[in-house]
């Protein structure tokens, strides 16, 4: 009995887990790709942050949902990408672009892995259905984002 509970406690607690950090990785990726779509001069820069904040978006929103769902208040717990944030605001004109892709490119792999994870530790049908949906657009998104960064070098 007591390991039953014990078990569905650390399920419920890597579940609370992947939906806040998820959340604030798709934050944090908002907020950098709406900076990138004003402070960058190149147009294909600026069409990648476009399509990334979308998607994120609608990622959040569905997380959101689910948590929500869940009784999951989602709350930003750490502030680890805040330096990435202060670094693209803190680029020159020259380095803004390789900032931004390079901190694109950790975020993205940041919430593969969360994606990733949570697959294999939970069998929540609906989590497993959003992990599903999203991440094949995660792999787009960092390739293409790996793309653009080698085009810019």
């Amino acid at each position: 009995m007591k390991t039953q509970a014990f078990a569905q406690s650390d399920r419920e607690e890597t579940e609370v887990f992947f939906f806040i950090s998820t959340a604030n990785v798709s934050k944090s990726i908002i907020s950098k790709s709406q900076i990138a779509q004003q402070r960058s001069s190149d147009v294909i820069v600026q069409e990648l942050a476009k399509r990334i904040e979308i998607q994120q978006s609608q990622l959040l929103e569905e997380l959101t949902k689910m948590a929500t769902s869940k009784l999951i208040v989602i709350t930003e717990i750490n502030a680890t990408h805040k330096r990435d944030l202060y670094n693209i605001l803190d680029a020159n004109k020259n380095e803004f672009n390789n900032v931004y892709l390079e901190a694109m490119t950790d975020a993205i792999c940041d919430q593969i892995e969360l994606l990733e994870k949570i697959s294999r530790e939970t069998n929540d049908k609906q989590t497993l259905e959003l992990v599903l949906r999203y991440l094949p657009e995660e792999y787009k998104l960092l390739r293409e984002t790996e793309r653009v960064k080698k085009q810019n070098e």
